[in-house]
């Protein structure tokens, strides 16, 4: 979904353009997707990263360490990121990210993950296009924010397909 912001601070002042025409990628251009972390994700993720934290699979270590419940994976919600840019620039090639966790995701929480372009510029007939990064939990509390750079072969932005969770 692409969302032109109005007045980039506030979540509720964007507005969405018709799906049918066609969306050149410009500075402070706002892409975002929808997703509800299920226990599968963790558990998948934990055996692909090999990250067994009992934070993740023990509710009573998660409680004892100070959480509401068990947590999911950071790097997991922050996949969010590459998984926007890639649905709306196929062949895009992400080059960084920076990271800062605020706050934790619980398995069922519904994530907002969201880039917002804040610099583009033309290298040997692509785009290097740099993002700010931030992912909204349950509507409203900031959960994860950072950079990414990626390199966009196009800014025509694709219509994504429905990847929501």
């Amino acid at each position: 979904m692409l969302i032109r912001s109005l007045l980039p601070r506030k979540i509720h002042s964007w507005r969405c353009f018709s799906s049918s025409a066609l969306h050149v990628l410009k500075p402070g251009d706002i892409l975002r997707q929808t997703r509800t972390f299920t226990n599968e994700d963790v558990l998948e993720y934990s055996k692909v990263s090999q990250d067994s934290n009992p934070l993740h699979f023990d509710s009573e270590s998660a409680r004892s360490a100070g959480f509401e419940d068990r947590l999911v994976h950071g790097m997991l919600v922050a996949s969010l990121f590459p998984r926007v840019i890639s649905s709306h620039f196929p062949g895009a090639v992400y080059v960084s990210q920076s990271l800062s966790f605020k706050f934790p995701v619980y398995v069922g929480d519904q994530i907002i993950g969201e880039v917002q372009a804040t610099n583009l510029r033309e290298k040997k007939g692509r785009y290097l296009a740099k993002f700010k990064t931030r992912c909204i939990k349950n509507g409203g509390f900031l959960v994860l924010e950072g950079e990414a750079v990626a390199i966009l072969p196009t800014l025509a932005v694709e219509q994504a397909h429905s990847v929501e969770q």
